[in-house]
């Protein structure tokens, strides 16, 4: 097992010799140096895992040696160490990111305590938490055997993504794989159910709330109460995604309503984002709206007139209400919301639509870099955080903070992490989309896909009176037997999206209201 390695910096440090030995004695390596130049040399050479620095040295001292090894090693835990006690000092350390500090005389097993807590506290945090999931886990499998609802999946999926984020944080690896594993069950069930029983919730009886309702249900109501509402839809959100961004703005805004809805298939922009802006099936838009609907081998962007859309859903609820749509695609046009702020809150109604989270996905597949940065789950939420704190979206949040709104954040679909190529022949004329497609003469083997041949049983248009649809299942992804070597490496492990699966197809709403 790995020694901690602490450095101690003192200039009596010939005095400090037993409590050295003791902490050898518990398994520490222990370095020293009796100055602050010695010890900022120390660090640019070696690597510590803990440093206790003494705050009263002659030459550099304390706080100014503190400050060179903050250049140096930002992450690395200090303690400061002092014979006093007064605010200003404290303050100044604290300001400067100490971890700890300590008051002499100091006894050993304050040490000892102050360093457990330091090097210890995650292993402690990951064996609480791998502990908590292994007392889950059966009752997860579980109710993924028995699940009957879409409710059932809500609830599973809620769960499967608290321990990916509980895990991923304690950076227990094994768990992650013992979870990953479970997931895969999940959405094999998952695409099961979504087979079996997708077709007729565009009928009578218990359904879920699909991509049509979400205003109707949600937005709508809200505005009829009086409140001025702002909604951001984040293309490609993931539930998990959602989690992490509502640990940043957590502190602005208090979360009164959470949902999950089921995104429609596809699970892609064209249709997804276009039915909840209609509050239509893109069917019934291709029918009432034909002007507004593109099929996919069409010319031209598949979701430039969800303005129009929108209109006509309001005309349609009889909402009298001044409203305003705006889509961000860049931070130029993100700085210029930020702006116009002000103005666009004279409205009842204002819908935002955020492009970054899908452009990120696909920068993912096209570029190396991107790829290597968003390698796993957890490091695609991870980079999803980061942009959101340096975009302009963030003051955006703060500033509508301290406003009298209702903020509605949700999404189209999501998407998920592909692993298995399914092989599929189509005419030139078939979708290039990876997790659907859409064509006529399709050849696939139809246990290994969710296949719909007469695509109005799912209220899609058909370009073609033999047009059939083929979602991919599970984390599959379909390709063309020619060039297919190429293909599996190409896009293997991408974050893709359009097909079935729990990431794709189960996504967040969520109402806030600003804190007091």
């Amino acid at each position: 097992m790995k020694k901690i390695r602490i450095l101690w910096v003192d200039d009596e440090i010939e005095f400090l010799r037993p409590q050295i030995i003791f902490l050898q004695g518990k398994g520490y390596d222990i370095d020293t140096a009796s100055n602050g130049v010695d010890a900022v040399e120390k660090v640019k050479k070696e690597m510590y895992d803990v440093i206790l620095l003494d705050e009263q040295m002659p030459g550099l001292s304390g706080l100014e040696t503190l400050e060179q090894i903050k250049e140096i090693v930002p992450g690395v835990p200090v303690v400061m160490i002092t014979k006093s006690e007064e605010e200003d000092l404290m303050e100044q350390a604290i300001g400067s990111k100490i971890s700890d500090y300590l008051i002499k005389p100091v006894r050993p097993q304050q040490l000892l305590h102050t360093l457990k807590k330091l090097t210890e506290e995650s292993k402690i945090r990951e064996a609480h938490v791998v502990s908590k999931y292994q007392s889950e886990f059966m009752q997860i499998s579980q109710q993924v055997m028995t699940a009957a609802t879409f409710d059932d999946w809500v609830k599973i999926y809620e769960r499967l993504v608290y321990w990916d984020i509980e895990l991923g944080d304690a950076g227990s690896e094994g768990m992650e794989s013992v979870l990953a594993d479970q997931k895969d069950e999940a959405n094999r069930e998952f695409a099961r159910f979504v087979q079996k029983n997708y077709p007729r919730w565009f009928g009578e009886g218990d359904k879920p709330v699909l991509s049509p309702q979400v205003f109707r249900k949600w937005v709508f109501p809200k505005i009829k109460a009086g409140d001025k509402t702002v909604i951001i839809i984040v293309d490609n959100l993931r539930y998990d995604q959602w989690k992490v961004l509502y640990g940043l703005i957590k502190d602005y805004f208090v979360l009164e309503q959470e949902e999950i809805f089921c995104s429609i298939l596809p699970t892609v922009t064209q249709y997804a984002r276009n039915a909840m802006f209609a509050g239509l099936m893109p069917l019934e838009i291709n029918r009432l709206f034909p002007q507004y609907w593109r099929f996919d081998e069409e010319e031209g962007r598949k979701n430039e007139f969800e303005q129009e859309l929108l209109t006509e859903q309001i005309k349609r609820e009889s909402l009298n209400i001044k409203y305003a749509y705006r889509k961000i695609r860049n931070q130029a046009e993100g700085k210029r919301i930020l702006e116009e702020l002000p103005n666009l809150l004279n409205n009842d109604l204002i819908v935002l639509v955020y492009n970054f989270v899908d452009m990120l996905s696909h920068a993912r597949t096209e570029m190396d870099m991107i790829r290597e940065l968003a390698r796993d789950e957890k490091a695609f939420r991870a980079l999803t955080g980061t942009w959101f704190e340096h975009s302009y979206m963030y003051p955006l949040m703060q500033v509508l903070g301290g406003k009298e709104i209702r903020l509605g954040i949700t999404t189209d679909h999501g998407s998920i992490n592909v692993e298995v190529p399914v092989k599929i022949v189509g005419d030139r004329d078939t979708t290039t989309n990876l997790r659907y497609k859409l064509g006529k003469n399709l050849n696939y083997n139809p246990k290994e896909v969710f296949a719909v041949r007469h695509p109005e049983d799912i209220h899609l248009p058909k370009d073609h009176i033999t047009s059939t649809f083929v979602f991919a299942r599970e984390k599959q992804y379909l390709v063309y037997p020619k060039n297919m070597n190429y293909y599996v490496r190409y896009f293997k492990g991408t974050f893709q999206h359009g097909g079935v699966s729990m990431e794709e197809m189960l996504v967040p709403f969520a109402l806030l209201k600003p804190r007091e």
